[in-house]
Order: structure tokens, then sequence, then C-alpha cells
């Protein structure tokens, strides 16, 4: 922080008073409110999170999210806004000296796919997607990784594998926006980057010390439906907002949000009810989740009805996944893989079997129900290539983490709790 003081102290990014653009008080307006709507499911992730671990635990689950929207926010200013949206380097990521210290920023020419709003607060709100991606991963290592391991690992995530997917998917020099890829508001970008990185956190960790020896039983079910209703509200500004702009695009991100998210919880809760499973909160907020991770790549380019395959197709793939990783030996503590990895892999699969150009013209080549292949193959190819890179990189990131400092707590610690062993704190 003593470097980042200097660096402000010698770019203090004073705006040029002379260029003056149009904007669209409507659109500009509504990316505000989508903004706020965004940032308020970091602290709803927290909830949802901390609600489902143990009591001792609870603290230190929370702040890992909270603690992201400290972090990225300073790198973001400094040099991440350029790694994503930056000149681009080979289509892979971004010269990090284009908008070194927010310079250009303020006073940038609006960015050519939110053309009506500023550039700064174009940069913002997509800053609140650089914040919530590394908060996801949480889930798989609760109560088992050392906090000061984990702030030096957001950072190294958010540099090597965040950046670099962003960059490529919605850069318009970005190698997989120009092999056609579609992710309108995230589904490669933050939740599978999220998922597969906890996936390889999970297998590099190793499984907790009670894991398969005494019932979970979680802290608070209030918190998880509290954090629930918080995410579900704050993903009409993720999606909805990712029209930039007050538009009918936006009105229609919002309704297939709203029916995907519905038909999974539904989904989840028949398919349990069908085995016999009591009809469970937690259920119900899972399988909330999972709709609306699955149609978070499709919202701005498929119909409401076809929202509606998307949320139960992802909620019974998923829930099979849980009900597999239970019965394996991975401790991916809260499900972050199979809810948000898997999730996101369905969306992206079926953004390429349902996208069109009557919804977005964006969409050149229609979906695989429509009977083009085009955009189906991208969508295969690129879920591919960007699962490899995610694993790979996380694999890597993780020993990095691990040689410079220990990333388990040790024994002792996570029998005490992670709150009072890393903060201090208790409930």
């Amino acid at each position: 922080m003593g470097i980042v003081v200097i660096l402000a102290f010698f770019n203090p990014g004073i705006p040029d008073i002379s260029k003056v653009y149009e904007y669209n008080g409507a659109d500009v307006a509504w990316m505000l409110a989508s903004a706020a709507l965004v940032l308020i499911m970091t602290p709803g992730l927290a909830y949802f999170y901390g609600g489902m671990v143990k009591k001792k635990n609870v603290i230190s689950t929370m702040l890992q999210s909270f603690i992201c929207m400290a972090i990225v926010a300073v790198l973001w200013v400094v040099f991440g806004f350029s790694l994503v949206f930056g000149e681009s380097v080979g289509g892979f990521i971004g010269n990090p000296m284009t908008y070194f210290m927010f310079e250009g920023v303020v006073d940038g020419e609006p960015w050519g796919g939110a053309p009506t709003i500023p550039f700064v607060l174009f940069a913002m709100y997509q800053l609140k997607f650089a914040i919530i991606t590394p908060a996801l991963i949480t889930g798989a290592f609760a109560e088992r990784i050392k906090f000061t391991s984990y702030v030096l690992f957001v950072c190294l995530f958010f540099v090597f594998i965040y950046a670099p997917l962003a960059h490529a998917t919605w850069h318009p020099d970005g190698i997989l926006f120009n092999m056609g890829v579609l992710d309108f508001a995230g589904g490669t970008v933050v939740h599978m980057s999220a998922g597969l990185t906890a996936l390889a956190s999970a297998i590099y960790l190793k499984h907790g010390k009670d894991f398969h020896t005494h019932p979970h039983v979680p802290a608070r079910i209030t918190y998880v439906l509290m954090g629930t209703g918080m995410l579900w509200f704050g993903w009409i500004g993720f999606n909805g907002g990712s029209a930039f702009g007050a538009s009918a695009l936006a009105a229609t991100a919002l309704a297939t949000t709203s029916t995907a998210s519905g038909a999974a919880a539904l989904t989840y809760l028949f398919f349990d009810a069908a085995k016999g499973i009591k009809p469970s909160a937690t259920g119900v907020c899972i399988g909330v989740v999972v709709g609306l991770v699955a149609i978070t790549p499709a919202a701005g380019f498929v119909t409401v009805p076809h929202s509606l395959i998307i949320g139960s197709v992802a909620a019974i793939i998923s829930r099979l996944c849980i009900e597999w990783r239970t019965k394996s030996k991975l401790d991916d503590t809260l499900d972050v893989f199979p809810s948000h990895g898997v999730g996101g892999m369905v969306g992206m699969l079926l953004t390429g079997v349902f996208a069109h150009s009557a919804i977005n013209e964006a969409v050149e080549t229609n979906g695989l129900f429509f009977g083009e292949t085009g955009l189906f193959t991208a969508h295969v190819i690129g879920l591919l290539g960007a699962t490899v890179f995610t694993l790979i990189m996380a694999f890597v990131l993780l020993k990095l983490t691990d040689l410079i400092t220990p990333l388990r707590v040790t024994d002792e610690e996570e029998e005490l709790g992670l709150d009072f062993s890393q903060h201090g704190e208790k409930l």
C-alpha cells in the first residue's frame, strides 16, 4: 500500500475538462444502480457461505468475501482494469500501462460496447464482477485456509486467471471473443474461472480434519436464506446491467434471469423429493444460485421459454454432481465446483444451443437448436480451452502461494476454529 500511495502522488489522474461526451441519462442511472446491485452480491455471498459453515468459522468465511472488495478495488485502479480492457497483447491479456493508475479513464471516450455511459462508470461496473469472482472460490476451501495466504492467492488469481479470461472473452481483440464465444454477463469469466479454481483448490488442499467423520452442521440456515435473497436481488444488475443501458435487452435479461432461477429452484426441489429427501431451505437456495449461474452467459441471447430449459437442465446436472462429490474424497466444502463451475459450463454450452439474433444482434450465428453449428462449436472449443487454462494456472498459483506462505492452517488452528485462530474473534 505504501507503493500504491507513492504511485498516486505521481499519477494524480486529473481529467482533461476539454473532453466532452454525450451520455444518455437513463442509461447512466441504470448502470449506476446496476453497479450497486452487483456490489451487494458480495456481502450476499458472504452470508450465503457463512451460514453453511460451522459456527467457529462464520466470521472468517464471511471476511474472505468482504476482503475481496478491498483487494481487487486497489488492484483494479493500479493496473487491473488495464489487464482486462487495455490494449490487447496477442488477444490474451491487456497492456497494464494502458490505463495505469486509472489514467485516461475518468475523461476517457466511452467504451464501444457501452457508448451512452461514461467510461469510468463502465470501468467501475466491471470492477464489481472482478470483486465477486475470487470470493466465489472461498467456499471450496472454507474452514482450512490461512487468511494471509488467501489474500496473496486472491491477488495472483486476479492477475493470472481472471484478467486473461476476461480480456479474452470481453475485449474486442480477445481470442475467445474473436472465436465467436458469447458470454453475456460472466458464465465463463466469472463462474467457470471461480468454479474450476475451486476444484483445483479442493484437490490441492485435501480434505478438512472432520471430513466424512462428523456430520456437517451449518451455523445459520437463516444466513443462507438471506444471502440467497441478496444474490438473487443483485443478479438483476449482474445480468440486466450487462446490456449497458436502460433498454429492451436489459428487460429481456431480467426476464430470463428470473425464470431460469425459479425453474432451477423447483427442479432441484422436485429432484430431491423424487429421491425421498425432505424439501430443505438449503436445497432451494442452492437451486436458485445454480439457475442464476447457468443463465448468466445466456441472459441477453436467449428467449424466456428457453431460459426455463437452461435453469432446469443445469439444476439436474449440478445436483447429480453434488451427489457424486459427497460420495467422493473431494472436500469442496460448499460445492463451489458443482454449483458454479458445472453451472457455468452448462450455461455456456446451452448458450451455444439456444442463442438467437432476434434477441441480440451480437449473435452472428444462431444456436444449435436453430440448425446452425458454428456458435456451438466455438463454445465447445472455448469451454475446453478455458477449462485447461484455468486448471493448470490454478494449480501453479496454489503451489506458488504455498511456497511463499503455507496455505493450510495447522490441525490445532482448524480445531480451534478460524474465527479465533486467524482473527482473534468469535460469535
